[in-house]
């Protein structure tokens, strides 16, 4: 059987229709775009590089699964979405990593794939799978250009495609939108047809959209929340946007200035250290087994559930009232199931509908007696945590705490998955100043750790990235971003733990597991710095803690640098569990 006739188009005629696609993207505000190369993507190509002559700002990388975390990093600095554009075929497959932690971590992002049209569907022609599927179970929407190619549309259809992409990523809650885009051949437009393009664009005035695209919010349940009794303000990741933290904060500053509740702030809420809130940081520790600390009356908790196991299980001892309120994620967050009410609305909106009598006055003294107790526990715990680790051998705890005093107030930081983002949430200092600090825990995957980091540097400002040795080894093409961070003036440290292998697997009780290095640690034979060499990144060993301020300085002279500093992760893992024991007696005796 005869295939159907190809629809009438020119090579010109596509550039025309992906210029006018991205066109509309960067009048909703569109900033930034990530380009893979490609064929059947030449028309996207082209078009965005008419763009970045008008202000978008163009990213090229060869890797598709690295290029997807660069654009998730560079969403998820300030909110605003990140195009990736890709070939068709396996391209878009490699995806899927970075799609499934923009879903969880709702991080708006746009994909735009291009492919083949439906007439060479199911036919056996080259490149050509159904990858309109691979990413649909993690997308806001899938939505799809002309099946005969896009060149078949009409400009309004592409306007209106490009405005509900756009819409959907910003919707409540955000998250990626795939777009797949057919093109039919010819792909490739002549010099003439770009110059003419291009002298077209450049007396085109560009309106950029302002403000921000969402779905109107959820009544707010009744507070529930007695605030002249004691309770427990539970801060999880902060999953709303850079600039909405301040008034979060701000909000959070004046409920606890009114009830004098405590606040267990995870270390990637964005409170740590923020002016006036008093945070209980060492939770993790006061809370493992054996502690005899109360459960508390009554929870607010804000956002996702803490990654910390310990604290989760003494939330389901509190069988008293618990409000779940995120900002603007109308998902189930509760994954312990014992929330008595949710709500979307926000913690900020959520106290602006609080009565007058509500809001007036000041902590009752039972709640003061509250506060105390768990507020001298805290600072047992912080003084402690000085002696036991000062001046020890080179350990992944000690480094945590280190660093989080060392590292200048302008940097943020980025935690990888695994052993950094816990030493840090338990080791960290409490009067460390506060940092942008950031990590990848809606899926908590370590698939491209080095890329995001790029991603946050390039939109946000200096970052510090903490990480261990699988997990950049399992992203070594991140190191290629470096000449795009050096045509930002971008500044991006990376501190690799080199524990030869797994670390995280000997803080669970599987040690004795049959041939536990090779189940489970696979530590691999490779010299970091020569590996990072060969990519054209400067690095250095650090032998000790004392000798990491100075390598800071060193590094933070250079746009991509890596220190390695070489740990025993048998030895950290019973240091942890000797430091967990310590905290424990201490904090209830």
């Amino acid at each position: 059987m005869p295939l159907p006739s190809p629809h009438p188009c020119s090579a010109e005629a596509n550039l025309q229709a992906a210029v006018a696609l991205l066109l509309e993207l960067q009048r909703q505000g569109l900033r930034r775009l990530v380009l893979c190369p490609g064929s059947r993507s030449a028309p996207l190509a082209l078009a965005a590089g008419l763009l970045a002559e008008r202000g978008l700002d163009l990213y090229c990388g060869v890797d598709e699964r690295s290029a997807a975390f660069l654009a998730l990093g560079l969403s998820r600095g300030d909110g605003i979405p990140a195009a990736l554009v890709t070939t068709s075929g396996t391209a878009v497959a490699n995806l899927l990593p970075a799609v499934v932690e923009a879903d969880f971590g709702a991080i708006p992002l746009l994909v735009l794939s291009a492919d083949r049209p439906s007439r060479l569907k199911e036919c056996g022609a080259n490149q050509t799978v159904n990858q309109e599927t691979f990413l649909m179970a993690s997308c806001r929407r899938v939505l799809h250009g002309d099946s005969r190619g896009l060149a078949a549309m009409e400009a309004g259809a592409l306007e209106d495609l490009a405005r509900e992409a756009w819409a959907t990523a910003l919707a409540s809650p955000w998250g990626p939108v795939h777009c797949n885009l057919p093109f039919e051949e010819p792909l490739h437009a002549s010099a003439e047809s770009i110059s003419r393009l291009q002298a077209e664009l450049g007396s085109l005035v560009l309106e950029i959209a302002c403000g921000e695209t969402g779905v109107a919010e959820p009544e707010a349940p009744p507070p529930l929340l007695d605030f002249d009794r004691p309770g427990v303000v539970v801060a999880g990741p902060w999953r709303g946007s850079a600039q909405a933290l301040p008034a979060f904060a701000e909000a959070l500053n004046a409920l606890q200035e009114r009830t004098g509740w405590p606040v267990f702030a995870d270390v990637l809420s964005g409170l740590r250290g923020w002016s006036g809130l008093e945070c209980i940081h060492s939770y993790d520790l006061l809370l493992a087994d054996g502690h005899r600390l109360p459960p508390s009356p009554q929870l607010l908790r804000l956002g996702p559930v803490p990654a910390s196991r310990r604290l989760q299980g003494w939330i389901q001892q509190c069988d008293g009232p618990q409000l779940l309120l995120s900002e603007g994620d109308p998902r189930n967050l509760d994954a312990l199931g014992s929330a008595t009410a949710r709500s979307s609305m926000g913690l900020t909106s959520w106290c602006q509908q609080l009565s007058e009598g509500q809001r007036q006055g000041g902590p009752s003294s039972e709640n003061l007696r509250w506060r105390g107790l768990w507020l001298a526990a805290e600072q047992h715990v912080q003084r402690r945590l000085d002696d036991d680790l000062a001046g020890s051998c080179p350990s992944e705890p000690a480094l945590a705490r280190c660093l989080s005093r060392l590292l200048p107030t302008d940097w943020g930081v980025m935690l990888a998955s695994s052993s950094p983002v816990r030493d840090w949430e338990s080791f960290s200092a409490a009067d460390a100043p506060c940092h942008r600090t950031y990590g990848f825990r809606g899926a908590s995957g370590i698939d491209g750790t080095l890329s995001i980091a790029a991603g946050l540097a390039c939109s946000t400002g200096p970052i510090l990235l903490m990480s261990g040795d699988l997990a950049l080894l399992h992203d070594a093409n991140g190191w290629l971003w470096q000449q795009q961070l050096q045509a930002r003036d971008a500044r991006l440290t990376v501190v690799m733990v080199d524990n030869g292998g797994g670390g995280i697997f000997e803080q669970l009780p599987i040690r004795p597991a049959l041939d536990f290095e090779r189940l489970f640690a696979m530590p691999q034979s490779l010299d970091h710095q020569r590996w990072a060499a060969g990519y054209g990144i400067p690095s250095r060993a650090v032998v000790g803690l004392e000798a990491l301020p100075e390598a800071l300085s060193w590094a933070q002279e250079h746009t991509l640098s890596l220190l390695v500093l070489r740990t025993d992760r048998q030895a950290d893992a019973q240091l942890r569990q000797a430091l967990r024991r310590t905290m424990v007696q201490l904090a209830t005796s």
